[in-house]
């Protein structure tokens, strides 16, 4: 069958699902256009689907903001190798903006320090007003809060800091506004437009495999 032919024949009830979705869409308020995600789970993937997620934005020529909670950065040790790359789009020009808070995890040796200090909550106080003012405004057409809900699961924050996040979004919906974390609270996923669970099914760490640079961080 030749591709000409090919588009006419089959899924006829799909099809016509799709068109209708798609004129809803064009009938919506602008407002109405805007999702929120949510990205959880104890399985690897979450950091690399949003930082997916800002690519293909940036590629679409939609212009980015990432607030990073708890993934500090000393302005010498980088241990999150995608902010060298999205460092580097934006001085060529894209239209990207990245903001990392928290205080440096890693210990000499290469394990972490997993207990919280005062400079912690400082620096996740310090991400929640960044975002807070992206919300309210910042000139972008999406946001990323990557491990803003973990933050509230590790104590960081209070549930209601990031509540109070969405609240505020949802009186101005003008970009689409992605979350990562680990575990939902009650009541969380009901926010949510999007909710994608990364389950761990099998995780080379339990062998004895540890982080790697450029696959892990």
């Amino acid at each position: 069958m030749k591709k000409e032919n090919a588009k006419s024949s089959g899924g006829s009830k799909f099809k016509e699902k799709i068109k209708e979705t798609i004129e809803g869409y064009k009938n919506l308020s602008e407002k109405d256009k805007h999702m929120l995600h949510i990205y959880y789970g104890y399985g690897k993937g979450k950091t690399t689907s949003v930082m997916g997620l800002a690519i293909r934005a940036l590629g679409a020529g939609k212009k980015v903001a990432i607030v990073q909670f708890d993934k500090g950065y000393d302005g010498h040790n980088e241990h999150y190798a995608e902010r060298n790359i999205l460092r580097k789009l934006k001085e060529i020009g894209y239209p990207i903006e990245i903001y990392p808070t928290g205080c440096e995890r890693m210990n000499e040796d290469g394990t972490f320090r997993f207990k919280n200090a005062e400079e912690d909550f400082a620096e996740a106080k310090r991400g929640l007003q960044i975002a807070s003012d992206l919300i309210r405004n910042g000139d972008i057409d999406l946001l990323i809060l990557d491990e803003a809900v973990a933050a509230v699961v590790y104590h960081l924050l209070e549930k209601e800091d990031v509540e109070s996040l969405i609240n505020e979004y949802n009186k101005n919906r003008r970009f689409e506004l992605v979350l990562t974390g680990h575990k939902l609270w009650e009541g969380l996923e009901e926010k949510a437009d999007l909710v994608t669970e990364m389950r761990k099914v099998k995780h080379y760490f339990d062998k004895g495999i540890p982080a790697r640079l450029g696959i892990e961080f």
